[in-house]
């Protein structure tokens, strides 16, 4: 073997922007294509709007005004705008920041500015504006490199930054933003600081009570057990409830940061939630019965926190800061003093509560004899589960950013799972195949969950029967026919997830793949085409005559094919729960009786190929 020398030429330095450029998950996270909340494209949306939000925790600026079209961003706030000398070094140069050594800084979301050099290396445009006093300087960018350093200006504009900012479309292929994603973002952006107006494509955004308010708009007052608690200290605020459906819902923050993943803050909340109750009603209840149908949110100020990545998802300090108590210690003396008190003053809430532990209780123990033997059969199926195919990372294990990646495609039928299984990836894809329809469980008790073998060894497969902590898979992916028969094994598996594993829904994890209805080609080229217009569009560009496949079933895309659709390319289309309609409605709505006004709705609704026979959509309707 020949010799390679190590020398000085052997070391690559790279500069800033082609280090964020070349390694991009190290700063943002997945890439992705919009259709999951974590992709990095909201990640830069965060960055440029948390700078804002550090302006007006400061006490500069109570407005910021946000605009986003299909591929543009556009951020303005009223803070103090940033030093004129330093408006391009902010912007692209690494560990350059206004935060240091800065006492009013200690509690801020971003530290050292990294996130926006991300955004400006990220985006094939990027234009920083600051106007201080009187005086305003812009500077333009292309991938992070300067085109236009403009000379300080004369204005009569209010100070502030204004940041606008195109992503790069070689970086994030086929982007585009989903709306219910930066309103949900927005909207927690003034649950945590109440007072701040924040104007989002023309519509206005405030919030008096905090937390409060948050999980009021998540959860209606019908299904609230009490009115919501809502606890605030320094440096903590606390917000919880209980409703009707299964599965526990949480939102966390620490210092306005939302961590999706939770981290410590989160573990402490849960724990000291049980430990509360237990002390107060002086009985030692389970701990899953007491968090049973929870609807919690906390949030936390914490010095120098210490996230498990840069996207801040998760929180990993132990500490509030510097010689001050661990994070858990803080939570829990928080919660012993403070809602206890609130339970021995609201004695109806109080009450409340202990009917809504007792009544999981009961649950619980009704299912106990049917879930030890379903828990058997599965741990026996998973020793050989010929319905799992499964793949070598797995979200709950493994730390990187691969495991972002992990997917679980829920296929019908052999042919279709066959094609899965030979074109995915076997590092983070992996395959559960379905026989037939799955059960209607609309209105069934969740003991069904370990009654119907299908559904037990689905549990199983992503790992989700105590909670979605501990969820295999960070894509719940259903990839069935753009049938009506496929049609209606989609909605019988949301059915299944809504009724008793919402939080699965909730948390974004869920998704409907789309695949090609056409292939159109040449002898030259091939063009996939997802819709009649994108047909369209094929059929000019490629010109005379070219050879048209309609694929009526997943079954009929041959492996090498289906491996271009599940890759860097997939399309996903989030199933997204919009806050207005509470799960019971939609489902009673889908899943109940048949009703004319329902009939009609499905049969306008539902997207149908014109050579689907008009039969078909009455037997689905």
């Amino acid at each position: 073997m020949a010799e390679v020398n190590y020398t000085e030429d052997s070391i690559r330095s790279l500069d800033w922007r082609e280090h964020i450029r070349l390694r991009p998950g190290m700063y943002i996270g997945k890439l992705g294509d919009g259709s999951s909340t974590d992709d990095g494209i909201y990640i830069l949306v965060k960055e440029i709007i948390d700078n804002s939000i550090d302006e007006y925790v400061m006490g500069n600026g109570k407005t910021i005004e946000i605009k986003v079209s299909d591929h543009k961003v556009v951020v303005r706030d009223y803070g103090r705008g940033i030093p004129l000398g330093k408006v391009i070094d902010c912007v692209s140069k690494i560990n350059t920041g206004g935060k240091y050594d800065s006492k009013a800084f200690q509690k801020s979301v971003g530290l050292n500015g990294v996130g926006t050099k991300a955004a400006n290396a990220l985006s094939s445009y990027f234009k920083v504006q600051s106007v201080r006093d009187g005086q305003m300087k812009t500077a333009e960018f292309e991938q992070g490199i300067l085109t236009v350093d403009h000379p300080v200006t004369e204005t009569s504009q209010r100070n502030g930054t204004l940041v606008t900012f195109v992503p790069d479309d070689t970086i994030f292929r086929n982007y585009h933003f989903i709306p219910e994603y930066l309103e949900n973002l927005i909207w927690n952006y003034v649950y945590l600081n109440a007072g701040l107006t924040i104007h989002f494509n023309g519509q206005k955004y405030y919030s008096e009570n905090g937390l409060k308010d948050l999980l009021a708009r998540k959860i209606d007052a019908e299904s609230q057990r009490y009115p919501i608690v809502h606890l605030k200290g320094d440096d903590i605020e606390v917000a919880l409830t209980h409703g009707n459906e299964y599965g526990e819902e949480y939102y966390s923050f620490v210092n306005g940061q939302y961590t999706t993943q939770g981290g410590t803050h989160l573990a402490a909340f849960r724990e000291a939630v049980v430990k509360t109750v237990r002390e107060f009603y002086k009985k030692d209840y389970d701990a899953s019965d007491v968090r049973a149908s929870i609807v919690g949110a906390i949030s936390v100020r914490v010095q120098e926190p210490v996230f498990e990545s840069q996207t801040k998802t998760k929180l990993g300090s132990q500490t509030i800061g510097p010689d001050l108590p661990t994070v858990r210690a803080f939570v829990n003396d928080f919660l012993k003093e403070h809602l206890d008190n609130y339970l021995h003053k609201n004695p109806a809430a109080a009450d409340a509560l202990k009917r809504r532990i007792e009544q999981s209780e009961r649950e619980r123990k009704d299912m106990a004899g049917i879930k030890k033997l379903a828990n058997q059969r599965a741990k026996k199926a998973n020793l050989h589960n010929r319905k799992l195919r499964d793949c070598r990372i797995h979200f709950d294990a493994d730390k990187s950013e691969k495991a972002l990646l992990t997917t679980l495609f829920i296929t019908e039928g052999d042919s279709a799972s066959g094609s899965i299984t030979k074109s995915r990836n076997v590092e983070t894809e992996a395959v559960f195949s379905l026989r037939g329809k799955p059960l209607n469980c609309f209105g069934l008790k969740k003991k069904v969950v370990y009654e119907n073998e299908e559904f037990n060894l689905l549990q199983h497969a992503l790992n989700i029967e105590e909670g979605i902590e501990d969820l295999r898979y960070n894509r719940v992916v259903i990839a069935t026919d753009a049938d009506v028969d496929g049609m209606h094994i989609r909605l019988l598996l949301l059915t299944f997830f809504l009724q008793f594993f919402p939080d699965l829904v909730k948390n974004g994890h869920v998704f409907i793949l789309e695949t090609p209805l056409f292939r159109v080609r040449n002898k030259k080229e091939t063009i996939y085409c997802y819709n009649e217009t994108e047909k369209q569009q094929a059929m000019r560009k490629l010109g005379k005559n070219p050879e048209i496949t309609r694929f009526k079933g997943l079954g009929e895309i041959s492996p090498d094919e289906f491996g271009k659709f599940i890759g860097d390319n997939i399309r996903l289309e989030p199933v997204i729960l919009r806050n207005e309609t509470s799960i019971q409605k939609i489902l009673t709505y889908y899943m109940g009786k048949n009703t004319p006004e329902r009939q009609q709705f499905i049969i306008e609704n539902l997207k149908i190929e014109k050579d689907l026979v008009e039969e078909e959509v009455e037997v689905y309707a």
